[in-house]
């Protein structure tokens, strides 16, 4: 077993969930769209996760569409009673997998009733309205009809808690006016830090930061420094992402994903690694060799 508690543990809605949690995206077929090809694997590595203390599962039932909450239903339902499982609407997929605008009233409120039969729950703990102005990256415009929509539904008691995800600074001050937001979740990682200072401001307002792609996504990070910081601490370069990533703030919440039961034990086992001051002047040095000039 592996102790992810030395990473500490951050409130995220009305619970309190393990810093490294767990990103259910890659559990669908290939990209994100149809069914896995070892349905048992992604069984296995759901039930590996909470054997090892994960408590905070990230899922939407637009990965697959449907697959991947039926797999997490299938694998872990009934749910531990400390489980949090945050789930995103916002966006559809067509049937060529593309990944479209759901934002209306009706779609959203479809999108909460789907999470919630696939999922097998009564209520959703988290859900995440996902941005959609801009499809790799928050773009500004008004989330004031969607998120008024999505706060129906959490006075109907469909949704718990409510969350932000794909967005800009004024979309997040524009949401609070509307209902309490709980987290945020961007991509940002140890070469993409575009939300440094939104991470700080979050960070001071208790709300929970909660970084997809911790490890590139689809462009998986590569850097001599990561390899060489790795090398030195004895650990693989995603670990050492990882740890990066926990020291950056104390809000962070990772749900760093596989579908490997050996991966998703590296990834956790990243609870274990602190890296010294050294390895964080050369991390940091990632980011500022990304930066435009």
């Amino acid at each position: 077993m592996i102790d992810i508690s030395k990473a500490g543990t951050f409130k995220l809605g009305g619970h309190s969930v393990q810093r490294i949690g767990y990103g259910a995206m890659q559990l669908a077929g290939p990209g994100v769209f149809g069914p896995p090809k070892d349905r048992d694997g992604a069984i296995a590595v759901l039930r590996e996760a909470v054997a090892n203390g994960v408590n905070h599962i990230d899922t939407s039932d637009f990965y697959g569409p449907h697959v991947t909450n039926q797999i997490i239903r299938e694998a872990l339902h009934p749910y531990p009673s400390d489980l949090v499982i945050v789930t995103k609407i916002g966006a559809r997929r067509g049937a060529d997998a593309s990944w479209n605008p759901a934002f209306s009233a009706d779609e959203l409120t479809t999108a909460v009733h789907d999470n919630l039969r696939n999922l097998g729950l009564e209520t959703l703990d988290i859900v995440n309205l996902r941005s959609m102005f801009g499809i790799h990256g928050p773009a500004e415009g008004s989330l004031e009809a969607p998120l008024t929509a999505l706060a129906e539904l959490q006075r109907q008691g469909l949704v718990r808690h409510i969350g932000l995800s794909n967005v800009t600074p004024a979309q997040i001050a524009e949401g609070h006016t509307i209902c309490e937001i709980v987290c945020v979740q961007n991509l940002y990682n140890i070469a993409h830090r575009d939300d440094d200072a939104l991470i700080d401001d979050l960070a001071r307002d208790g709300i929970a930061y909660v970084p997809f792609f911790p490890l590139g996504g689809f462009t998986p990070l590569q850097s001599a420094e990561l390899s060489g910081v790795a090398q030195e601490l004895h650990a693989t370069p995603m670990q050492v992402a990882l740890a990066w990533l926990l020291q950056r703030a104390p809000n962070m919440l990772l749900i760093p994903g596989t579908s490997s039961v050996r991966h998703l034990r590296e990834n956790l086992d990243a609870a274990n690694l602190t890296l010294p001051a050294e390895a964080l002047r050369a991390l940091n040095h990632i980011a500022n060799s990304h930066a435009p000039h």
